[in-house]
């Protein structure tokens, strides 16, 4: 936990440097900067005030859902961990991202991922209308659906956003990237059950991902694709229905 710590701190020196300098440059919007980052001590504080700003319509609003996110951070510090590993890993994988600033102020996949993380702790820990209404504010504001209930590990990219739906249940690895309009739930057949992603997987604009099914770690799923069978590791899944190409060794979507 120390060395996360430590981690945590370099990351948010790095983000108020950033600050500093546009507002060296542009004073006008420096003095957006201020209150947004300079005026807070922690990369905790400052995430927790730009929940509040994105998903609270009203001051009180604004009051409510800061001092959840404050609470959750301060329960769980591996949350700020998690949220340090999403904004590097935007940092890592967009090319038209120089610095952490942009990510953190602008993107609002990167928000709604956070605020889906509160809420994961509020329901984790029985204060589930709370958590309900990060995800309808969220759903609401942001156009990202994610159900309390779901799992989804750190260094995730959500690439634009708008029209993410992910269920309950539903368990999300590490370094996974998704994309605009995807959808990831369980399907018509019982029991009903959820989709496990891996570690790693990329998933383009507008799949859709149903039902008791596994995609491997570090497999793709293409743009419209609709899989509702497993996809090996190494993969990649196109078509609808998905059909399996590039697959390190013989695999079928039997």
């Amino acid at each position: 936990m120390a060395a996360a710590t430590a981690t945590d701190d370099r990351l948010w020196r790095n983000i108020r440097e950033e600050a500093e300098r546009a507002c060296a440059f542009d004073p006008v919007f420096g003095k957006s900067l201020v209150d947004a980052v300079l005026a807070h001590d922690s990369f905790a504080a400052a995430l927790a005030d730009l929940i509040g700003r994105r998903l609270g319509g009203s001051a009180a609003g604004r009051a409510r859902f800061t001092s959840f996110s404050l609470d959750a951070f301060r329960g769980a510090p591996e949350l700020i961990e998690a949220a340090a590993r999403d904004l590097q890993a935007i940092v890592r994988s967009d090319p038209a991202i120089a610095g952490l600033l942009a990510p953190l102020l602008h993107f609002k996949g990167y928000v709604a991922l956070q605020a889906w993380r509160v809420s994961n702790w509020l329901w984790c820990h029985d204060h589930r209308d709370a958590a309900l209404l990060f995800q309808n504010e969220a759903s609401n504001l942001l156009q990202v659906s994610i159900h309390p209930a779901a799992s989804i590990g750190a260094s995730v990219y959500l690439d634009h956003a708008t029209g993410i739906v992910i269920g309950a249940d539903v368990l999300i690895g590490d370094e996974v990237t998704i994309l605009q309009n995807v959808s990831i739930g369980r399907g018509s057949e019982l029991p009903t059950r959820s989709p496990r992603i891996g570690r790693g997987v990329y998933i383009g604009a507008g799949a859709t991902i149903l039902g008791d099914i596994r995609i491997g770690d570090f497999a793709k799923v293409g743009a419209g694709t609709v899989v509702t069978h497993d996809v090996p590791s190494g993969c990649t899944a196109v078509g609808d229905p998905a059909r399996l190409t590039n697959c390190p060794e013989p695999a079928s979507a039997a």
